[in-house]
């Protein structure tokens, strides 16, 4: 009878075994929690691309694979009946319809404000929560099957600022070349001698539009400085434009805030000019050439607005629209010079 001694490479094996064993018990969801999303998206929303190329993109660089939003394409057959499930099945109200809309889990966030506002601290709850799964979307494997691209890989379809809503830059382009034209025609048409006298419906007539300036600036500083939403109408996007980096002068100014100036210049002219003496020969003089600036500077910013921003603010229109016609109205009128002399006798 032989008798077998345990070497030190048996208990070797056996500790292995077991820490293997103890391995394979691991539940895998020890693993690194990770955000699963999906957005709906259209190509020719401006607010889509706000969110898949300003928003998203930091987020997923600061969470890498932690991170996984799956973009669908609301434009598309497929994509749109998709998301008319989500709808159905999260029971979202009319109120709440449109695109870019953001799921995850059973939140939905929807547009260029909340989504920003609210997705930060989602994704942090989320993953302290150890992550969580794809929404309940009936259809949703499908895609997922498909190897759907993520917004780390893809964004929408790429369009120029004016593509991004033609109607209301197109608007934009319109006056800007209204502005560029009348600019032009008055430079061609001014010089001396000028006759400064001004017959009473102008005279009443600045200051009037210069109030109705004066208010739409007021309008835009108190926008800009205080961060709340604009009223926009049904045509343009007037957020956008304020929101932009070009809302404030050098990143500093805030655009609404250089109108206010210059409304008041001008109607602080307009005062002086009927003061008589040498005032108001320089207020006279002043009048067109803050006018003429004005209108320079909204020529600039309407320019911005379809080919740079990509999206049209109304109330800035109308103070471009103003500027306009305040320089007409202030500009003096050429005075033909008179020459003197005997008539030739033939």
């Amino acid at each position: 009878m032989h008798t077998h001694h345990t070497g030190p490479l048996a208990r070797l094996l056996g500790l292995v075994v077991l820490l293997l064993t103890l391995l394979g018990a691991i539940p895998a969801h020890a693993a690194d929690p990770v955000v699963h999303a999906v957005l709906f998206f259209s190509p020719s929303c401006l607010h889509c691309h706000i969110v898949m190329e300003q928003v998203l993109p930091p987020l997923q660089e600061h969470y890498g694979a932690k991170l996984r939003i799956l973009t669908v394409d609301v434009s598309l057959p497929n994509g749109q009946a998709l998301y008319q499930t989500a709808l159905t099945t999260f029971a979202v109200p009319e109120d709440r319809f449109g695109v870019p809309a953001l799921f995850i889990g059973r939140d939905m966030m929807v547009g260029s404000e909340e989504i920003p506002a609210r997705l930060p601290a989602l994704i942090v709850s989320t993953l302290a929560a150890g992550g969580n799964d794809w929404p309940a979307i009936a259809g949703l494997e499908s895609w997922l099957s498909a190897d759907a691209p993520s917004v780390a890989a893809t964004s929408a379809p790429a369009l120029s600022p004016f593509q991004r809503d033609p109607l209301a830059n197109g608007l934009a382009v319109g006056l800007l070349l209204v502005m560029v034209g009348s600019t032009l025609a008055i430079l061609f048409r001014l010089r001396p001698p000028f006759d400064w006298t001004m017959p009473t419906w102008q005279t009443r007539t600045i200051p009037l539009l210069s109030i109705v300036g004066l208010g739409v600036a007021l309008y835009l500083a108190f926008v800009e400085l205080s961060g709340a939403s604009a009223v926009c109408g049904p045509v343009g996007d007037c957020n956008t434009v304020q929101q932009s980096s070009y809302a404030r002068l050098f990143g500093v100014l805030p655009i609404g805030v250089l109108g206010v100036a210059g409304y008041v210049a001008i109607l602080v002219a307009w005062a002086l000019r009927r003061m008589g003496g040498n005032i108001a020969d320089l207020a006279a003089n002043a009048l067109p050439i803050l006018a003429f600036l004005g209108t320079l500077f909204s020529i600039y910013l309407t320019f911005l607005e379809p080919f740079v921003i990509g999206a049209t603010c109304m109330w800035c229109l109308s103070s471009s629209a103003l500027m306009l016609a305040l320089l007409w109205l202030t500009i003096p009128k050429h005075v033909p010079e008179v020459r003197r002399g005997k008539a030739l006798r033939h």
